[in-house]
């Protein structure tokens, strides 16, 4: 068997992918995207998420490079990674616009 192997970049827009493939991780993205500036709170109270349920989610999203926290006691303080960010979504709208099918039936 022939041993597959992916480029960097197919590598990270699945990692990419993955943070965003679950709907509490999405609206946790866009609560913070609506910031003006890095939330300093518990995201679970401006969200109908369970607080352990929330930490989870972070978890995946700060691994991912989608977000930034840093505990500032009592609070912390969550951000959207704008580099990272913004390289996801070139990635995407780049991979998302690539179809050799130009018509709009290819396969009926």
């Amino acid at each position: 068997m022939r041993e597959q192997s992916y480029t960097n970049d197919q590598e990270q827009l699945a990692r990419y992918a993955k943070a965003m493939g679950h709907p509490a991780r999405v609206a946790i993205l866009g609560f913070l995207a609506r910031q003006e500036h890095c939330y300093f709170g518990d995201i679970h109270e401006e969200l109908p998420i369970a607080k352990a349920t929330v930490s989870q989610h972070l978890k995946e999203l700060k691994e991912a490079g989608l977000i930034k926290g840093e505990i500032e006691a009592p609070k912390v303080k969550y951000c959207i990674d704008r580099q990272n960010w913004e390289k996801a979504r070139r990635m995407m709208a780049d991979f998302m616009s690539y179809c050799a099918c130009k018509t709009t039936d290819c396969c009926g």
